[in-house]
């Protein structure tokens, strides 16, 4: 009997959509990081101004997240819809304290009167990790839809399709994330 080649997990069309975003993403990386060559010392001196503690609990908040996203696509393929669905919830709330917690750090950059015209390195940050908070507010809207669909029991072990393209997308905004935050927090 011929084995059935796997098919990607998910929806193709969702496929397009990360690897348009992941370009995008890349292009914004390189950039940061031609213009951060020629203006190391700026780089340098400001890229202490930010909190390495806060980004590190968000990064391990989107890892976390991601963990229970793949435990939840297990737990619908074993037609455990109420587990799968609870899983999806702990990865919410991980995404929601990234929020909150990004949310904080701008507010906290914002208020000294620190913006995106401040200088060189502010702009880069700024412009990266909105880009990327963006994406993880949509990213979180795609796993309450689909978390809500889950307790409802629309996916189970024959029909898990949707909730395979929610999890490809967040790993995607997880992954910016993962080479985001040593890119603008600790390389120097």
């Amino acid at each position: 009997m011929k084995k059935q080649p796997k098919a990607i997990p998910g929806d193709l069309a969702m496929w397009f959509i990360i690897f348009a975003e992941l370009l995008v993403f890349g292009i914004f990386f390189i950039t940061y990081a031609v213009v951060r060559i020629n203006n190391v010392d700026m780089f340098n001196h400001y890229q202490l101004t930010l909190n390495r503690e806060t980004g590190a609990i968000n990064t391990i908040l989107l890892i976390t997240a991601s963990y229970f996203v793949v435990r939840s696509i297990h737990a619908v393929k074993l037609n455990k819809s109420k587990i799968s669905s609870n899983y999806l919830y702990i990865s919410i709330t991980c995404g929601l304290l990234f929020i909150l917690i990004k949310s904080i750090e701008f507010y906290d950059k914002f208020s000294i009167g620190i913006d995106l015209s401040t200088n060189t390195f502010y702009m880069f940050y700024f412009l990266l990790t909105l880009f990327h908070y963006f994406h993880v507010i949509l990213g979180l809207m795609i796993l309450v839809a689909v978390a809500v669909k889950t307790r409802k029991g629309h996916y189970n072990t024959d029909q898990y399709h949707g909730i395979e393209t929610a999890g490809a997308y967040w790993h995607m905004v997880d992954l910016a994330w993962i080479i985001m935050f040593p890119l603008i927090y600790v390389i120097r």
